[in-house]
C-alpha cells in the first residue's frame, strides 16, 4: 500500500476531483473566501482557480507531500501570496484567531479525528470570520446509509481514509460551530458516495 498511497493515490484523486459537478460547487463557493484564508486539505490546488480578488494571503495545510508538489505548480497563477505546508489539520501551526475565512472542501471525510480538527479551524478563526465547506458523507436515506456502512471499511482502505458515512453537520456544530448556511443535495454518480453537504458556519 506505500506505493499506491504515494505515488497512484494523489493522482487518482486529482483526476476524480476534476468533474464538472465538483468543480461546479467550487465555483459557487470558493470566491466567498476573503482576507486571510486557510484551506484544509488544499489537495492538488483545485481551489486555486477559484479564489476572488478578496483574498490577501492565503495558507494551505496538506499531508500528502505528492498533492502539495501539484499544488505549487498552480500558486504562480494567483495573485495574492500563497504558502503551502505539509500538516496535519488536527495540529495546525496558526495563531489563534488570525483567519477570516476557513475552507474545506471534499476533506473532513479523511481527516482521522474530523471533531479535533474542526476545534482547530474554530481556534484559529478571527471573531466573525467564517467557515466556508462542502462536504460529501452520510446520506438520510436509510436504504443509502445501509449502502454506505457495508462499504466503508473496503472504500477507506483503498480511498486514502475517505470515510463515506459521516454526518457533516452534526460534526461542524459539535465542534462548536454555528452552522448559517446548509444545503444538501447528491451530485452526479453513485448516490453512496455523492451526498453532499455545502454552506457556512462561524465560531
Amino acid at each position: 500500500m506505500g506505493i499506491y498511497r504515494r505515488f497512484v493515490l494523489p493522482r487518482l484523486i486529482d483526476l476524480a476531483m476534476k468533474n464538472k459537478a465538483v468543480a461546479a460547487r467550487r465555483s459557487a463557493v470558493i470566491p466567498r473566501a476573503t482576507g486571510s484564508v486557510l484551506e484544509i486539505g488544499i489537495g492538488s490546488g483545485l481551489n486555486l482557480p477559484f479564489y476572488a480578488p478578496a483574498v490577501t494571503h492565503l495558507r494551505g495545510v496538506d499531508p500528502s507531500t505528492e498533492l502539495l508538489s501539484m499544488a505549487r505548480k498552480k500558486v504562480g497563477r494567483v495573485t495574492f501570496p500563497v504558502e503551502l505546508s505539509c500538516e496535519s489539520a488536527e495540529q495546525l501551526p496558526v495563531d489563534s484567531r488570525s483567519v477570516d475565512t476557513v475552507v474545506m472542501t471534499w476533506v473532513l471525510c479523511s481527516i482521522p479525528n474530523p471533531l479535533e480538527a474542526l476545534r482547530e479551524m474554530k481556534r484559529v478563526l478571527k471573531p466573525g470570520g467564517r467557515l466556508l465547506f462542502v462536504e460529501h458523507g452520510f446520506s438520510p436515506d436509510p436504504r443509502i446509509q445501509a449502502w454506505q456502512r457495508r462499504i466503508n471499511p473496503m472504500w477507506r482502505r483503498i480511498a486514502g481514509g475517505c470515510n463515506v458515512d459521516r454526518k457533516i453537520d452534526e460534526l461542524i456544530r459539535s465542534a462548536g460551530f454555528r452552522v448559517a448556511e446548509l444545503q444538501t443535495s447528491y451530485l452526479p454518480g453513485p448516490r453512496s458516495l455523492t451526498y453532499t453537504y455545502e454552506g457556512s458556519a462561524s465560531p
